[in-house]
């Protein structure tokens, strides 16, 4: 995989340089409320800009159906990349139309523009090769090289992620080179003992994972409301809590295959109930109740892990070598139902391992609970892809910057 170091020393002085980012950021109106994915992919293109570069910054936000939506334009996104970059940062109303034709025809050396949402055209995401083909040829139209540094997307088999490569000469960008170097000390350089801490809504997101990492981890913690499936599948009432009663029989394969492995598996053995979910828009006192995770009462919800499971996964990683962290342990937009994924949050900093928090749910946990981003190993930038990393699958955005 040629670096953009390479990529910079062959020559970029006044080329164009099609970088695909990821700057997918949460959104309230026309508030970025996490600016988390910009910060990490301006060192990229600061470095290309700084190197004479004409810089065309390339990404999709949230889910479009093909076709422009106000909600979803990158305008806000391209505000602070300037800020972040201290440059100006032009931005095209389109992707291959007049806009962008004119935008990119503007640069120059040294200067950056932002296209506006690449999945506001079908191409982009569609599942028809010639399709997707044609708006690649489209976007090579626009550049002389690429950089991959869009991690977050890089396991989708995109136009701009997976057929535009192909297009043009190569590159990853740093980003993408740090996110896979950490992935490999979680997979082929682990320090243990190896502890995993999963939580999130749903144990089928997770199967992959669980799959590969209970051939790999010591210890496996687990959170949020997933943890309610585990629980159901041994038998326990959880009331009202997310649960997926068609997972529960590959919760139990997990749990023996995790004790014939000799592979801690940790439940939480207390958790917070409420018969409402919090208002999470006013914050309002939600008063929850404490109570064992085998007596969770019918008409009542899960919501968090308690404070007997917080001291548990508190003790459970202190002698961490290697710590993955992917999902929250409960619902921690809410300040009565955040203790958990704090505490998990605060463990991996007393932790003298290896740290990586795995993107998403997580990594917006960090930034919104007040941590220090820095005093974690690694905050990865894309949550998805890091799963299905550690999955053991073939990214598409990979393979494309390796060939």
């Amino acid at each position: 995989m040629k670096t953009i170091d390479e990529l910079i020393e062959d020559g970029v002085e006044g080329r164009r340089v099609f970088v695909r980012a990821d700057l997918n950021v949460p959104l309230d109106g026309t508030t970025i409320t996490d600016d988390g994915r910009i910060r990490a992919v301006a060192p990229t293109i600061a470095k290309l800009a700084e190197a004479g570069a004409k810089v065309i910054v390339a990404s999709h936000l949230g889910r479009p159906k093909g076709a422009p939506d106000p909600q979803f334009s990158l305008a806000p996104a391209a505000q602070r990349l300037g800020e972040i970059l201290g440059r100006n940062v032009s931005f095209a109303t389109d992707t291959v139309g007049d806009s962008a034709k004119a935008t990119v025809a503007a640069l120059a050396n040294g200067e950056v523009t932002l296209l506006e949402n690449l999945r506001f055209n079908a191409g982009e995401t569609s599942k028809d090769d010639a399709e997707r083909g044609a708006f690649a040829d489209a976007l090579a139209s626009l550049a002389d090289l690429y950089v991959g540094d869009g991690f977050g997307a890089v396991h989708r088999k995109h136009a701009s992620v997976f057929d535009l490569p192909k297009r043009l000469p190569h590159a990853a960008g740093d980003l993408i080179a740090t996110e896979v170097g950490v992935l490999k000390k979680l997979t082929d350089e682990v320090r243990r003992p190896y502890v995993v801490v999963l939580g999130g809504a749903k144990v089928s997101d997770k199967l992959g994972v669980i799959d590969n990492l209970l051939k790999k981890a010591d210890r496996i913690l687990i959170g949020g409301g997933m943890s309610y499936t585990f629980l159901a599948a041994k038998g326990h009432e959880v009331g009202i809590s997310l649960l997926q009663e068609d997972q529960k029989a590959r919760c139990l394969e997990y749990l023996a295959e995790a004790e014939k492995r000799g592979v801690e598996f940790v439940l939480p053995v207390d958790v917070l109930v409420s018969a409402d979910f919090p208002d999470l828009k006013t914050k309002a006192p939600a008063n929850p109740d404490i109570v064992s995770s085998d007596a969770i009462p019918a008409d009542k919800e899960g919501l968090d892990i308690g404070p007997k499971t917080r001291e548990l996964y508190a003790s459970k990683l202190a002698d961490a070598g290697t710590v993955f962290w992917n999902g929250p342990m409960g619902v921690f937009e809410h300040p009565d139902y955040a203790n958990g994924t704090k505490a998990v949050a605060q463990g991996l900093l007393d932790s003298d391992g290896f740290t990586v928090v795995g993107g998403g749910d997580s990594a917006a946990a960090v930034r919104i609970l007040g941590f220090d981003e820095n005093a974690f190993g690694h905050i990865s930038t894309g949550g998805g892809a890091s799963l299905e990393y550690l999955e053991g699958k073939t990214l598409p955005g990979l393979a494309a910057l390796e060939d």
